[in-house]
């Protein structure tokens, strides 16, 4: 009754025999539509950007992603498997930027948003057919005609509502705070994003003088603070120096000298002959003022800055004790300033990440590159005690590849940790395969949930939905909607990308309002996904209602502080509920070199 399999088989034209017949069948599509009435069995594709070819890590997913769903059809379920695109942010900006030569957001501004948005939406276009052609040499069933990209006016819709739904429960706020911060993509990153991509490096450490300017205490005039950092790019923003209030501190006299040091970090002389004069505690140290070492923001002295004052972080296992503190390029740094009474605050560094013209010999200089100089020029003022270098771990932008620095920023944020606990709580109601990814790793994660900044200072996405008074700044309007952006503003409303949004104003009884500059992070659009496929819930409500929470989702472990995340996030925010009811993480494949495998090193 069967036929004989030649012992010469040929695998890779049998299979495309097979991929033939399923379509010359329509066996896919027949599948799925023979089961419209039965219950659904929801499945979310987790959306890869179209940037660069499926490697062996999408693969594998892949594979997952297709012997589920077949699985739950032959058991008489309707599976729909709807392919998506996350088609926003910068791995698509950075391929354009590339292709145009275009360095920075200046360059970007120069050429013109619109052109650069539109050259945007083109590079989407150019690699789906690669991606469809893999996904049928691994056999995989999934719906290539009925996909969905986030740039889909529909889908951005979705997103505004989930926006608006946060809003209005108090879920979004705007501050000024020190974020992780991208110079080669121009825009600050989400603390998550900020873990995906830490390494080794080697970096400058340091120990510089900085000169007592009065008495205080057992502080005398002209006394020097043995003050530690590894990033010398932050001295010219330096405005404070942290010690412990409850450290011991050293006051010695070397080379005719008086320093203060942590007792404990006396072992960094040893090189040296010093006397130990006078000791202290830290608490007795803050408040003492010194002189900085440039002199381009001295007129910060008058808001409080250039003082000591204490920080929790600091401590005596490394360094003298007495740290560098720079409010504009470290949170922990921002914070004790705050605590202690300073409120000034200075930032030479462009959102290019290169030196402004304000300290001289510094102009236009990439902060990294700037190390150098620095310590050149601490040397020349006789400011410069020592110099090693040290290895530590340092994160570095998983998009560009290039290092992160921390920089102050106003910024929007979700309200992660006020749900946080609730998220916990409902993950328990997942079944993670393995089990312990839910249960320790991605529980712990959220656990420890930071707020969650997902504003980007960038061009090609889904708008911010917010339109701020000329006239007063506290006064804001959330739109969730293209009819209530047209009923408001009066426009007829075709894209919902920046450059058709920019210059729509709104006016109400004489005051007129802006949109805010920003797009939204693209994680915020993919933890959107479930509502913007559906376009709920303008669309589709019972459907959509029907099939949530997913019944399956598949992706790396990478993803539990990726997609899986923002999915959590916005399903407890607006559902109080998980978004997915069984989870299959994956191990990372990695390439030759023992990097994980990515689309963007090809």
């Amino acid at each position: 009754m069967f036929k004989r399999v030649d012992n010469n088989i040929h695998l890779a034209n049998n299979e495309e025999k097979i991929a033939k017949y399923w379509d010359e069948i329509n066996a896919f599509e027949n599948s799925v539509n023979n089961r419209k009435d039965a219950k659904i069995f929801r499945f979310y594709d987790g959306p890869p950007f179209p940037t660069g070819s499926p490697h062996y890590g999408n693969l594998l997913a892949g594979v997952i992603k297709d012997i589920v769903p077949r699985y739950w059809t032959m058991r008489g379920f309707y599976v729909e498997r709807r392919f998506g695109w996350d088609v926003h942010g910068l791995p698509i900006e950075m391929e354009v930027q590339k292709e145009l030569g275009l360095e920075d957001p200046q360059q970007i501004d120069d050429y013109g948003i619109a052109k650069f948005n539109e050259a945007c939406r083109s590079q989407v276009q150019t690699n789906t057919e690669n991606w469809e052609r893999v996904t049928r040499k691994i056999g995989r069933w999934v719906d290539f005609e009925n996909d969905y990209k986030t740039m889909d006016i529909d889908f951005m819709e979705s997103v505004w509502w989930v926006f608006k739904e946060l809003w209005e429960n108090e879920l979004i706020y705007k501050d000024y705070k020190v974020l992780p911060y991208s110079w080669a993509a121009a825009t600050p990153l989400s603390n998550f994003e900020a873990n995906m991509d830490y390494r080794d490096v080697e970096d400058p450490s340091i120990f510089f003088t900085l000169r007592a300017r009065n008495d205080h205490n057992k502080i005398k005039k002209d006394d020097e603070f043995l003050v530690w950092t590894t990033t010398p790019w932050c001295i010219p923003g330096n405005l404070a120096i942290a010690v412990g209030e409850k450290i011991k501190y050293s006051r010695i006299l070397l080379n005719n000298k008086n320093y203060w040091i942590a007792s404990e970090r006396l072992s960094e002389l040893n090189d040296h002959e010093y006397q130990i004069i006078d000791e202290s505690i830290g608490s007795d140290l803050i408040g003492g003022e010194y002189v900085p070492a440039y002199d381009e923001f001295e007129n910060e002295y008058l808001n409080g800055a250039f003082r000591i004052i204490h920080s929790d972080d600091t401590n005596t296992d490394s360094g003298s004790g007495l740290v560098s503190q720079a409010p504009a390029y470290g949170e922990s740094d921002f914070y004790a300033l705050k605590k202690g009474g300073i409120n000034a605050i200075v930032d030479p560094v462009t959102l290019s990440g290169k030196f402004d013209s304000s300290v001289k010999g510094l102009e236009n200089k990439y902060v990294k590159d700037a190390d150098a100089i620095i310590i050149k020029q601490l040397d020349e003022r006789k400011l410069l005690f020592s110099q090693t270098t040290e290895m530590h771990s340092y994160p570095f932008c998983w998009r560009t590849g290039e290092p992160l620095i921390y920089k102050a920023i106003p910024t929007w944020f979700v309200s992660v940790e006020k749900i946080r606990e609730r998220m916990v709580e409902l993950n328990n109601e997942t079944h993670w395969v393995p089990g312990f990814i839910g249960e320790k790793r991605f529980s712990n994660w959220l656990a420890n949930a930071r707020d969650w900044a997902i504003s980007r200072n960038r061009y090609w996405g889904s708008c911010i939905p917010i339109w701020i008074n000329k006239e007063d700044p506290e006064d804001l309007l959330c739109i969730g909607s293209i009819e209530e952006l047209e009923k408001l503003s009066g426009e007829n409303i075709t894209d919902l990308h920046k450059h058709f949004l920019d210059d729509v104003e709104i006016t109400i009884d004489g005051k007129t309002y802006i949109r805010t500059p920003e797009v939204l992070d693209c994680w915020f659009e993919s933890g959107s996904m479930p509502y913007g496929q559906q376009h709920y819930p303008f669309e589709n409500k019972d459907l959509f209602m029907e099939g949530f929470p997913a019944d399956f989702i598949a992706e790396g472990l990478d993803q539990t502080r990726g997609w899986f995340y923002t999915l959590t996030v916005l399903s407890v925010a607006l559902f109080d509920s998980v978004a997915f009811k069984n989870c299959i993480t994956t191990g990372m494949i990695l390439a030759e070199d023992g990097r994980k495998m990515s689309k963007s090193l090809k």
